[in-house]
């Protein structure tokens, strides 16, 4: 067995989770994460994709990437105070 299927099932996964949580963020009109957790997982995602890149890791390229874009959308998503 290919060990990147793993991969891109456990992937396929983890996004699902992380965009049903965004809806149900965006649904409920809550006020989404924290700024200082929107910032540290926005770092770790960058750090993570520059070190996939030098593995040449495709699935841990694209996971990361798409998690820096769910973290990115909600929280562009969350409501605006004041």
């Amino acid at each position: 067995m290919n060990p990147d299927i793993i991969g891109w099932v456990a992937s396929a996964i983890l996004l699902a989770t992380l965009v049903r949580q965004i809806r149900k963020q965006v649904a409920d009109g809550g006020a989404g994460v924290s700024r200082w957790l929107f910032i540290g997982q926005s770092l770790a995602s960058i750090g993570f994709i520059a070190y996939s890149v030098m593995l040449g890791n495709w699935v841990f390229i694209v996971t990361n990437t798409c998690i820096l874009i769910t973290a990115i959308a909600g929280q562009c998503l969350r409501p605006k105070s004041g």
